[in-house]
């Protein structure tokens, strides 16, 4: 999939923000870094050795480098294209700036509940990114996200 993967990172480094320790992100899991569920992803031996650490404790204990955080997030987006262009492969054939929404949401969301938008990835089928967009603002997610979603839908429409 080719986009502008450092647009992409640095998005998701505002949105998520980076944080070194982990901490309970809005729905009470635990967190670290830029937005890495650890509580459900967790941390494979390869990151940790990486981090320098041999066990998940010493994450909890003492926190990561931002370097640490950077390369959390680096395979953390890999994971995510994966299981989007499984998903949807429509992704592969939009433009950057939609290839990165989509990314973004299912950063934030999880792909399986980023697939959950129906409408909006009807919208996205027919090439309709008006309606696309406006289908991502009509939405839980959006209500809770307000700013992100307003700057990922306003993408979504101008491609």
């Amino acid at each position: 999939m080719k986009y502008n993967r450092q647009k992409l990172t640095d998005m998701l480094i505002v949105h998520e923000g980076c944080v070194l320790t982990v901490y309970l992100d809005s729905l009470g899991i635990d967190t670290i870094g830029i937005g890495r569920n650890i509580q459900h992803r967790g941390i494979t031996d390869k990151e940790l050795t990486y981090l320098g650490y041999y066990d998940i404790i010493d994450v909890y204990a003492e926190g990561i480098t931002e370097d640490g955080a950077r390369h959390l997030l680096e395979n953390d987006i890999s994971i995510v294209e994966r299981e989007l262009l499984e998903a949807h492969s429509c992704v592969e054939f939009l433009t950057d700036n939609r290839i990165i929404v989509l990314l973004n949401m299912a950063f934030n969301l999880g792909v399986p509940r980023l697939c959950k938008f129906r409408k909006m990835w009807a919208e996205i089928h027919e090439k309709d990114f008006n309606a696309a967009s406006h289908e991502m603002l009509d939405s839980k997610w959006a209500r809770q996200v307000k700013g992100r979603a307003t700057e990922l839908a306003d993408l979504m429409k101008a491609g």
